[in-house]
Order: C-alpha cells, then structure tokens, then sequence
C-alpha cells in the first residue's frame, strides 16, 4: 500500500470530524469528507483546498441506507477505494432510555451502530482484497462498562454496541485490516458543548494514529490518547 491511502471521514464538515479530515489532509493523504448536509461539507472542503489539501466530498447521511449505499456506489463508481474509514458521525439524544423519545432511541442505533457496520460492510471487503485497511471506530468512554455506562441512555449503549462491533469485527476480519474503537475524551463542539477542555485537534490525533497504524499494530483495542482503556 502506497504511503497515502484515501481515507474517507464520516460527520467531517465540523467538530471533532473536521479536524480529522485536516489531520490526515495535513500529513498528506486523500481525505473524502463525508457529510449529510453536502453543501456544508464541500464550504469545508474548499476551504482546505485553497490551502492546497486534497479533499473532496461525499454526500452521506450515515442514519439513511439509501444514503449510505448511494454513496458506496458513487465511491466504487469514481474509483475511489477507500483504505481508511473514520466512522465519526454520531448523534446525542437526551434523555433516559426510559422516557427519552422512541425516535431517540432509533436514531441512536442508525448512527452510531449500524450506519458504521453497513460502511464497514462495504468498504471492508476491498480493503481485505488490496491487502491493507485500517477503520477507526468514535466511541466514548460513555459507551464503557468499565467507565460506568453514563451520560444520555441511549448513546452510552449504543457506543457500548459500536465498542462490541469493533471486538467482533477484528476478528471477522483479516490481519492486515485494523479495527479499533477510540474515546476522544470531552470535547470543545457543538456536541461537547463550550465548557469542555479539550480541543478537536487533540481528539483527532488519535484517530489519526489509529488509521495509520503500521502492520504489526492493535487491533480489535479501545484507546484513549494513543492508549489502552478497559472496554
């Protein structure tokens, strides 16, 4: 595999998502910015192309299949093989599990489970066949049971469910494909809120660490800062 894989991002037009997608551009690799709202997505993308990154953009709402498969197509019809996969897009209902609204709930589990497995789904397959992939998975320290299960119902177990993907993933998948889920820690974004004291540059490092890990690096692990924490 050459020295700079096409790396697509998911939920890549703000927060914690943009500044990944400026990372990987940054150390020089192709980055598909994957967003739902597509204008959104290509302001930013333009914005780090006039800095001479080479990014585009993607339409993908990571709740809709349609959307996903659609974009799938697009990517296999523009020869656009995608040998890193960030699944970032997540969505933050309030609310228990209990009395939180149903389509809460749904939407927990479209975005943060299975819109990641059906992108992984599509995409791991020619990354097993080119003999190199890596996928990141954002998860949170919510979605630990070591950490407790906290924060809205529906989002510390559907993280906890995208940390068991990740698991079972790395082994349904061969070596030289790595897994692995990731904690970004509170963030400063419209979903962290103001208060929190990390930047989304400091999030991003390790997602960037994860999807270039060499051949003999972790997979099917959970991190934290480029380090281990307990599932």
């Amino acid at each position: 595999m050459g020295a700079h894989p096409r790396v697509l991002v998911t939920g890549g037009n703000r927060g914690i998502g943009l500044a990944i997608v400026e990372r990987f551009a940054r150390e020089g690799h192709r980055v598909l910015l994957a967003a739902r709202d597509a204008a959104a997505g290509e302001t930013e993308a333009a914005r780090l192309r006039d800095q001479g990154l080479d990014v585009a953009t993607v339409k993908l709402d990571v709740g809709d299949t349609a959307s996903i498969d659609a974009a799938l197509a697009e990517l296999k019809a523009s020869g656009n093989d995608v040998s890193v996969l960030v699944n970032n897009a997540g969505v933050l209902p309030e609310g228990t599990l209990l009395d939180m609204p149903w389509e809460g709930v749904e939407a927990s589990i479209a975005v943060n489970v299975l819109g990641p497995l059906r992108l992984v789904r599509g995409l791991a397959p020619g990354m097993a066949a080119r003999g190199y992939g890596r996928i990141v998975n954002v998860s949170s320290g919510w979605g630990s049971f070591a950490e407790g299960l906290d924060g809205p119902g529906a989002y510390g177990v559907t993280k906890a469910a995208l940390n068991a993907l990740t698991v079972r993933l790395a082994k349904e998948l061969p070596q030289a494909v790595k897994v692995n889920a990731m904690c970004p820690g509170w963030v400063r974004t419209r979903m962290g809120g103001s208060a929190a004291p990390r930047t989304p540059e400091e999030a991003a490092d390790t997602a960037w660490w994860l999807g270039t890990v060499p051949d003999d690096g972790p997979t099917g692990g959970f991190f934290r800062d480029r380090r281990p924490i307990d599932w």
